[in-house]
């Protein structure tokens, strides 16, 4: 099959936002700074293409996926990556010995693995 030029710009208007990828935690710092509450610095991989295609929020989850706190990503990080983005004052109950943590991509949702840090005590 011959490729004409408009269907190679088909096909690359439509495999583009697919390049990105799904957003991926590949790091995570986390620390108590008071009782039940923690801190978190998080390191965030995704090929972000534009205001249209980027990671756009990771979040923290108890083992149950509930999800305890939500770091908003106001904007692409096309030039920056990975790039790490922290989150402070997270309320987490005491009886929650471990949490995962989870990006979300603005055109793939979550897809990548779910990172599992164990909370300090």
């Amino acid at each position: 099959m011959r490729l004409t030029p408009l269907l190679t710009a088909v096909m690359i208007l439509i495999a583009g936002p697919l390049v990105a990828g799904e957003a991926e935690v590949i790091n995570v710092t986390v620390v108590k700074t008071a009782t039940d509450v923690y801190g978190f610095s998080v390191t965030v991989r995704h090929d972000d293409t534009s205001w249209e295609h980027y990671a756009d929020k990771w979040e923290v989850l108890d083992l149950d996926q509930n999800v305890l706190a939500t770091r908003i990503l106001y904007h692409p990080h096309v030039d920056e990556q990975p790039f790490t983005r922290s989150l402070s004052a997270v309320k987490i109950p005491a009886a929650v010995g471990g949490v995962n943590l989870r990006a979300h991509c603005s055109v793939h949702g979550y897809g990548g693995q779910e990172f599992p840090v164990d909370l300090p005590h």
